[in-house]
C-alpha cells in the first residue's frame, strides 16, 4: 500500500516520509517498530501530526502488522486508517483551497482507500470470516473495482455458492484482463458455455502473435469442467504435443488428474512422473499422486514423496494429504484422520483431503460423519466420480441401499453412461437379490467399453464367483491381465485357481500379488491357507509360530493405535466439525 512519490533527500523528509520510504523498501519490522512509537505520540498529543500523516502511519503499522500474519491486528488498524480518512475528507470538503502546490504531492502520497479495504478484505480470508470480506468489498462502488478486487469477489462469491454474482465478477476482470487464464476456469466452473468465454478473448488472440493455442486451451478445460473426460483428454493431447507447449507442467498435471477421474491409473501415474521430473518442487496435484501410489501398494514411495513434499511446504494441504494416505493404508486410521482434518483446515477446498477424511471416519464406523464430508466432497468435485463412490459405499455400509440407489442412478444420469457409471450402478445392483442380473447387463456393457477396467472386472468376478462360473472368471481375469498387472486381479485369479484345484498355478498369482503389494493381507492369507492344506504335519508347528508372530504384530498394531489416539484426541480442532 506505498504509494509512489518524488524522492527527497533525507535531510528535507519528515518522520512520515522516513516511514513510507522503509515500507517501500520493505522494511516492513522496522515499520513496524517506528510507526507503533510515532503512534503511540500522537495519542499523546493529537496535534503532533496532521490527520492525513496519521491516517499514512496507520496503514503503514497495518501493513507491517500484516506481512508478520498478525491479520485481527491489521484489521483493527486498517479500520482505524479508514475512520481517519473518513475524518481528513470531511476537514478537506469544509476547509478551502489554500492554493499551497505543497500539498498536492502530499495528497497524491496517501495510500489508497480502496487498497486498504482489499488488505482489510485479505485479513478477513485468511481468519475464514468471508462475510466480512463480501461486505467490505461490496461496499467499493462497481467503476472503482480493480481487477484483482474483482477477482476476489468472484472466488468469494463462488465460495458461498452466490454463482450469478460470481460469474459477473469474473466476467469484469476478463473484460479488464482478457488473458486471466484463473478468471476463465472460473467462468468454465460455473457452466458457462466454453464459446462465451472464448469470444471474451477473441481480440486478444487475434492481435497478438502465438496465442492461437488459447482457444484450444479453453476448449479442453470447457470439456474438463463438463465432465468429458476423453474430449477433455484428447484436446490437451493436442496442445501438448505443440512444440511451443511441450513438457508444459500445467498441461501435463491436467493430463494427470483426467486419467485418474477416467479411472485410467496407469497413465495418470506417468504424467505425474514426467511432471513431477521438469518441477521437482511440484505440489498441486501430488496428492492425487501420492493416493494412487498408496494404492498400488507403494508405500514407501508414498513415504517419500510425502517427506519432500513437507520439505518444500508445510502450509498446503497436499503433503498432509499423501502421509494421511500413508496412514490410511497402513490402517491407522485414527492418524489418517488427524491428517485429512489438518489438511482442510490449511484448504477447505481440498477435495482429496475430504475424501481421505471421509475414508477414514467411514473405516473406523462413523458413517454419517463421513457422509458430511463424502457431501462437500461432492459439492467441490461434482465430476469426480470417486466422491461419489464414497458417498454410495457409506450407504451400503450402513444398509441404505435405497439411498445408494438413488445416488448411483442420479450419477449415472449426470455423468453418462461410461465404464466407470455403469460400474458404481452395478456395484449397487450386486448388494439386492432382485437386481442380480440387472448388475450383469450394467457390468457386460462396461466391459465392452473397456475390458481392462479393473473396477468392473472385479465385480464382475465377483458374480462369476457367487454364480460359482470358476472357469468364466479365470477366463475374464487372464483376458484383463493380459496387458497389466494389478494385485487385486492376480489375487482374485488365484482365488478361482485354488477353486479349480489349480494349486500350483493358484500359488504364483498370490506371489505375483504380494510382490506388487507386500501389505495385501488377503494374497497372504490364500498363500498360508494352501501351504497349511499342502503340509498338515506341519500345520500346528506353523499355528504356533504364527500365534507367535501374531502376537508381537497385535502389539505393534495396539500401539501404533495407542500413538494415533494422541491424533484423534487433537480431531476436534481441525477440519469440518
Amino acid at each position: 500500500l506505498v504509494p509512489s512519490a518524488p524522492r527527497l533527500s533525507a535531510a528535507s523528509m519528515s518522520v512520515v516520509e522516513h516511514v513510507r520510504e522503509m515500507a517501500s523498501a520493505g522494511l516492513h519490522s522496522n515499520v513496524r517498530l517506528l510507526s507503533g512509537l510515532l503512534l503511540t505520540m500522537s495519542g499523546n498529543n493529537p496535534e503532533l501530526f496532521s490527520p492525513s500523516q496519521k491516517y499514512q502511519l496507520l496503514v503503514y503499522h497495518a501493513d507491517s502488522l500484516f506481512h508478520d500474519k498478525e491479520y485481527r491486528n491489521a484489521v483493527s488498524k486498517y479500520t482505524m486508517a479508514l475512520q481517519q480518512k473518513k475524518a481528513l475528507s470531511k476537514t478537506s470538503k469544509v476547509r478551502p483551497s489554500t492554493g499551497n502546490a505543497a500539498s498536492a504531492p502530499q495528497s497524491q502520497c496517501l495510500p489508497s482507500e480502496i487498497e486498504v479495504k482489499y488488505k482489510m478484505a485479505e485479513c478477513y480470508t485468511m481468519l475464514k470470516q468471508d462475510k466480512d470480506a463480501i461486505a467490505i468489498l461490496d461496499g467499493i462502488p462497481s467503476r472503482q473495482r480493480t481487477p484483482k478486487i474483482n477477482m476476489m469477489l468472484a472466488n468469494l462469491y463462488k465460495k458461498a455458492g452466490q454463482e450469478r454474482s460470481s460469474v459477473t465478477s469474473y466476467k469484469e476482470v476478463l473484460r479488464q484482463c482478457p488473458l486471466a487464464l484463473d478468471a476463465i476456469l472460473g467462468l468454465l466452473s460455473l457452466s458457462v458455455k466454453g464459446a462465451e468465454v472464448a469470444s471474451m478473448t477473441i481480440n486478444v488472440i487475434q492481435s497478438i502473435p502465438n496465442l492461437d493455442w488459447l482457444s484450444v486451451w479453453i476448449k479442453a478445460y470447457a470439456f474438463v469442467h463438463t465432465g468429458d473426460n476423453t474430449r477433455a483428454i484428447n484436446t490437451i493431447c493436442s496442445l501438448e504435443k505443440k512444440s511451443l507447449l511441450r513438457d508444459n507442467v500445467d498441461l501435463l498435471g491436467s493430463l494427470a488428474d483426467l486419467y485418474f477421474r477416467a479411472g485410467d491409473n496407469k497413465n495418470s501415474i506417468l504424467k505425474f512422473e514426467q511432471a513431477q521430473m521438469l518441477d521437482p518442487y511440484l505440489i498441486k496435484g501430488m496428492d492425487v499422486y501420492g493416493y494412487l501410489l498408496a494404492r498400488e501398494g507403494r508405500l514407501e514411495d508414498v513415504e517419500n514423496l510425502g517427506c519432500r513434499l513437507f520439505n518444500i511446504s508445510d502450509q498446503h494441504a497436499e503433503p498432509w494429504v499423501v502421509s494421511g494416505c500413508h496412514s490410511f493404508y497402513s490402517k491407522r486410521y485414527s492418524r489418517a484422520l488427524y491428517l485429512g482434518a489438518k489438511a482442510i483446515q490449511l484448504n477447505s477446498n481440498s477435495v482429496q483431503a475430504l475424501l481421505l477424511k471421509g475414508a477414514a471416519l467411514r473405516n473406523m464406523g462413523r458413517v454419517q460423519e463421513a457422509i458430511i464430508h463424502f457431501r462437500e466432497a461432492i459439492r467441490l468435485a461434482p465430476c469426480r466420480l470417486d466422491c461419489y463412490e464414497g458417498l454410495i459405499e457409506c450407504y451400503l455400509a450402513s444398509n441404505s441401499i435405497r439411498e445408494a440407489m438413488v445416488m448411483a442412478n442420479n450419477v449415472y444420469k449426470t455423468l453418462g453412461a461410461n465404464a466407470q457409471t455403469l460400474t458404481l450402478l452395478a456395484t449397487v445392483c450386486l448388494e439386492d437379490p432382485v437386481t442380480q442380473e440387472k448388475a450383469k447387463t450394467l457390468l457386460d456393457k462396461a466391459l465392452t467399453q473397456r475390458p481392462d477396467y479393473i473396477k468392473a472386472v472385479v465385480k464382475k468376478a465377483e458374480l462369476l464367483s457367487r454364480e460359482q462360473k470358476y472357469e468364466d472368471g479365470i477366463a475374464l481375469l487372464r483376458n484383463a491381465l493380459a496387458n497389466q498387472s494389478d494385485c487385486v486381479l492376480h489375487r482374485i485369479l488365484g482365488d478361482f485357481l485354488v477353486a479349480v484345484n489349480e494349486y500350483q498355478e493358484a500359488m504364483d498369482q498370490y506371489s505375483i500379488a504380494l510382490s506388487l503389494d507386500p501389505n495385501d493381507q488377503k494374497s497372504l492369507e490364500g498363500m498360508q491357507k494352501m501351504e497349511k492344506e499342502e503340509s498338515p504335519t506341519d500345520a500346528t508347528q506353523e499355528e504356533d509360530v504364527d500365534d507367535m508372530e501374531g502376537s508381537g504384530e497385535e502389539g505393534d498394531l495396539e500401539g501404533s493405535d495407542s500413538e494415533a489416539a494422541q491424533w484423534a484426541d487433537q480431531e476436534q480442532w481441525f477440519g469440518m466439525q
